[in-house]
């Protein structure tokens, strides 16, 4: 979880605490990938009161995810839900979005999913049975950020998701 971002001295808006928030965000999942939260998958950044606004400051995957639109209006009925009526959105393209913030949980969630988690030498495993004998098949697969890998032990393909 990121702690970073959260205003010192204030308490976000409705008596819910930093906490609280982080706990309702944790469970919103990733639209393209369900089995990762968006704060698993470190798209999150920071969480902050301005006013009687609830800030949430969001880095795409990429700046082209077409997911993006999809997130926003996940994360305000989630939060809209929980009966916070002030938040706004703010998009963080700087620093750009890496695979170094996808937290243990989430790298354990993509396995379990069936997609292999990135590596900086590729897939060093098939997440279905486990083999190390691997063949890619596509630089590209479902998404921009994964591409198409086989297990030669088991034949099923995978996706894997690349490095960035």
């Amino acid at each position: 979880m990121v702690a970073a971002g959260n205003t010192p001295g204030q308490e976000p808006a409705e008596g819910m605490s930093f906490s609280d928030i982080w706990h309702i965000l944790e469970g919103i999942p990733d639209p393209e990938i369900p089995a990762i939260s968006l704060v698993d998958l470190g798209a999150i950044r920071a969480v902050t009161q301005a006013g009687d606004t609830l800030e949430i400051t969001v880095t795409p995957t990429y700046s082209g995810c077409p997911a993006t639109a999809v997130i926003n209006m996940d994360i305000e009925n989630a939060l809209h839900d929980a009966g916070i009526a002030n938040v706004a959105i703010k998009r963080q393209l700087s620093p750009p979005w890496t695979t170094d913030w996808l937290s243990a949980k989430g790298r354990t969630a993509l396995e379990k999913y069936g997609i292999a988690p990135p590596n900086a030498a590729g897939p060093n495993r098939c997440p279905r049975c486990q083999s190390t004998d691997l063949t890619r098949i596509s630089q590209f697969g479902s998404t921009p950020c994964k591409a198409q890998w086989r297990c030669d032990t088991c034949l099923e393909p995978f996706d894997y998701f690349k490095c960035i």
